[in-house]
């Protein structure tokens, strides 16, 4: 039998065929793909290959493959750093939600989660949320923020998933698709999704006072099927994004400002740092690229923090 991880709670899953049966299942043995050693070597969104055995009173599912992937989205697991955790496979889009505070989003985090979905090859659009709660310089903060990143080519919406403000507009780009929705705890997940689709009825919680970051509501990741052709994946709040497998002399072609300029560069490995000639470097005294995305390849290509964390990063 054959079917869709819909959820994964690290030692079960729940599989759904194409007649729409949900089947519990559990993995044969031990199971690696194609050399992952990954915390979960099945991930939500995987097509997977699954046979029926009996277990006492009950009917289980064991799965025995995974088809390929189309694409999948990866990080370091932040308490294993030598293991990766795969957030989720067969995306069409990613969704990821950004605040300017309780929790704050730095644009480290944004850099490496945009520059792991350019890796992965899944398009990646910025949801800026709560600007019903914002002043007017924060207002303005958000607006230079979405023009910074629009000025790179990413699809930039100001939303309001409490009062739902341009929450149609992203349920217009849902449709049809399978698509992701990912940030740090507490900006918003969870509200917006139960504000797409009301019959969820997701669980939230507030904010926590002592450290201004969310609560983790989700534990794990957990795909839903939508009245109108779209299929959503929500997953925990994301605190440590570390990147996986880049080499230091492609991380540049994953920052798609920085890979448009690498052909006027004098030498063609030119990691942008302190080589003669750079046409990154230039652009950059000239101002016409992001210091913020800049300093955020440095840290990539040098390793400077490489296991970013939300609760102990003091940077831009």
């Amino acid at each position: 039998m054959q079917g869709i991880v819909y959820k994964s709670t690290g030692s079960w899953y729940s599989v759904k065929t194409d007649d729409g049966v949900a089947y519990d299942c559990r993995i044969k043995g031990k199971f690696r793909i194609k050399g992952i050693k990954s915390t979960n070597p099945v991930a939500v969104g995987d097509v997977v290959v699954f046979q029926l055995e009996s277990a006492g009173d009950e009917t289980i599912g064991v799965i025995s493959d995974i088809v390929d992937r189309k694409n999948y989205i990866i990080r370091k697991s932040v308490k294993l750093s030598k293991q990766t955790h795969i957030i989720a496979a067969n995306i069409d889009q990613v969704f990821l939600l950004i605040t300017l505070n309780n929790p704050k989003t730095y644009t480290i985090f944004i850099d490496r989660f945009l520059a792991t979905s350019e890796a992965y090859d899944i398009p990646a659009i910025l949801l800026f949320n709560k600007i019903d709660t914002y002043t007017k310089d924060e207002l303005t903060e958000v607006k230079y923020l979405a023009a910074l990143y629009r000025e790179v080519g990413y699809q930039c919406i100001g939303i309001s998933a409490k009062t739902g403000k341009n929450v149609d507009k992203v349920k217009a780009l849902m449709e049809d698709k399978t698509s992701m929705f990912a940030g740090h705890s507490g900006v918003g997940k969870t509200t917006l999704l139960n504000n797409i689709a009301p019959h969820l009825d997701l669980k939230t919680e507030k904010i926590s006072e002592q450290h201004l970051q969310g609560q983790h509501t989700t534990t794990f990741a957990e795909m839903f099927d939508l009245e109108f052709g779209a299929r959503i994946i929500d997953t925990p709040g994301i605190k440590g994004f570390g990147i996986v497998d880049m080499e230091k002399d492609e991380i540049g072609d994953y920052f798609p400002e920085l890979f448009a300029l690498k052909g006027e560069c004098k030498f063609n490995n030119c990691l942008h740092l302190d080589e003669p000639k750079c046409a990154v470097k230039a652009a950059l005294e000239q101002d016409t690229i992001s210091w913020s995305r800049y300093n955020s390849y440095i840290q990539m290509v040098t390793g400077e923090d490489d296991t970013y964390r939300i609760d102990n990063y003091e940077g831009i």
